[in-house]
């Protein structure tokens, strides 16, 4: 290896350090967990809605009030993936697209009224790719939501379970450490009786953070351009 390729390597390991180790102090790190955090919500309210909306639709189809129901859930569903290129732009900076349907819909179209214009909504609405695409990102929206808040609170827990060994290790109570027996403080089978020990474990506690952080900046990333490619299904892009 050349000197020179020994220096880009160097200075991008450098950088590469510099990006890992400062994910603790980087505003775009909480955006990151922000956009996690919302996922588990936003999933659930997506999910039920849908599956609500599609039911009572169904139910109701002998009358005239299903169609209109579909119709209104179909919507929604555009709204939602809207709402989801969003998040992904603004707070993972992932360039996701706007369904089809909602940058072209009109109100003077008429699809909430019947009237002039309501057939040729109602058809664009069912026949756009990105009406479809949607439905498949709220469910997909479900699934990762979950996963999303397992591993924030995965996280979260052990990284702050280590991190307060200093403060709670010998609490005479028993109380915030919530240890079964008064004075003692266990990481798994091990029980910290010292402060070094503590400050060992507090150590580590820095490192399950760090690395946290990295992963579920990671996983947001991921998920955020997971989005936009499911978005772009059935647009040419």
């Amino acid at each position: 290896m050349s000197t020179a390729d020994s220096i880009v390597t160097t200075d991008t390991l450098h950088r590469f350090g510099r990006r890992f180790l400062g994910a603790p102090v980087r505003s775009r790190t909480y955006r990151h967990l922000l956009y996690l955090l919302l996922a588990f919500p936003l999933g659930i309210v997506y999910f039920v809605g849908f599956v609500t909306g599609t039911a009572v639709g169904l139910g109701l189809l002998v009358t005239w009030l299903g169609l209109p129901i579909l119709l209104l859930t179909l919507s929604a569903a555009a709204a939602a993936a809207g709402i989801e290129a969003r998040l992904a732009t603004r707070l993972v900076g992932v360039d996701a697209a706007v369904p089809a349907f909602l940058r072209e819909f009109d109100v003077d179209d008429g699809l909430a009224v019947p009237g002039d214009g309501f057939v040729d909504a109602v058809r664009r609405l069912v026949t756009t790719p990105s009406t479809w695409t949607a439905v498949v990102l709220l469910i997909y929206k479900f699934v990762f939501g979950l996963v999303a808040f397992v591993a924030v609170t995965t996280v979260g827990s052990i990284s702050a379970a280590l991190l307060a060994a200093p403060v709670v290790y010998d609490d005479p109570a028993g109380i915030a450490a919530g240890a079964a027996t008064a004075g003692q403080y266990r990481v798994g089978s091990w029980t910290v009786g010292s402060l070094p020990e503590a400050l060992a474990v507090a150590a580590g506690g820095v490192v399950v953070l760090v690395v946290g952080l990295n992963l579920l900046s990671g996983l947001a990333r991921f998920h955020a351009r997971s989005v936009a490619g499911i978005l772009r299904v059935g647009t040419g892009n």
